[in-house]
């Protein structure tokens, strides 16, 4: 692998569905949404079909895998249910998130470690499938370790709590935490691992992870459609892709 790649952005659409899921009914459309974002230049759109179906459910899935033009990130807990599920549809990518049923967002990175054996049975058949498997994780070099054992193809950085700590005028913790996701976004690469980050992400905050040269993709969601209620959707997403180019140096 090479470091200085075009940084993708994968548009994350569950918080459309959120908003529908609020009055009930069809609109706004997550697939509709999900076209706009294609439009508006994503490079791969990103769904998690939670176990409670709080806002994607499992027709959102059905019309994204069929009428996707570009690569659909499949996110989702490592259940039985939601294996059977990703091997029905094979999306370009399943990325391996925790949940719990209290949490409003994901709110951490998996425990590789703990689950090691039995996550390495449950990603295989999705490896065979053809889905590359990704696992969102903390920026903790156990770990890290622990998904290139597994088998994972990619990680995704965890990179709330540099978010948090930036929105709340932590700037030494803000610095520490980047500076973690630096090393560990260095370290994962060196042992072959594709490596992405998401969580939190705004105009305010992409920069400095956009600029590291090992990360080839960025998840943004929540963010990007809270944007949309004031400048459209895809101004929204022009936006964040220009800051994203800007930082890694391409324009």
């Amino acid at each position: 692998m090479t470091t200085g790649q075009t940084l993708r952005l994968g548009v994350n659409i569950d918080h459309v569905a959120t908003v529908r899921n609020a009055r009930g009914g069809a609109s706004p459309d997550p697939l509709r949404a999900a076209k706009l974002a294609e439009a508006a230049g994503a490079d791969g759109i990103t769904a998690h079909l939670r176990e409670d179906r709080r806002h994607i459910s499992d027709a959102d899935i059905e019309g994204l895998a069929a009428a996707l033009t570009v690569p659909l990130n499949f996110e989702m807990a490592a259940t039985d249910e939601m294996q059977a599920i990703a091997l029905r549809h094979r999306p370009h990518a399943v990325c391996l998130v925790p949940e719990k049923r209290e949490e409003r967002t994901t709110e951490g990175g998996l425990d590789v470690l703990r689950e090691e054996a039995r996550l390495g049975r449950f990603i295989a058949p999705l490896r065979e499938a053809g889905c590359r498997v990704s696992i969102f994780i903390a920026a903790d070099r156990p770990q890290i370790e622990a998904a290139q054992r597994i088998g994972a193809q990619v990680i995704e950085l965890h990179t709330g709590a540099y978010c948090d700590a930036h929105a709340e005028g932590r700037l030494a913790e803000r610095d520490a935490e980047l500076a973690g996701l630096r090393d560990m976004a260095a370290f994962g690469h060196g042992l072959g691992l594709e490596i992405h980050a998401g969580h939190g992400l705004t105009y305010d905050t992409v920069g400095p992870i956009a600029a590291l040269p090992e990360i080839r993709e960025l998840n943004i969601g929540h963010f990007l459609i809270g944007e949309a209620i004031f400048r459209g959707l895809d101004p929204a997403i022009r936006e964040m892709r220009r800051l994203m180019d800007a930082a890694r140096g391409a324009v």
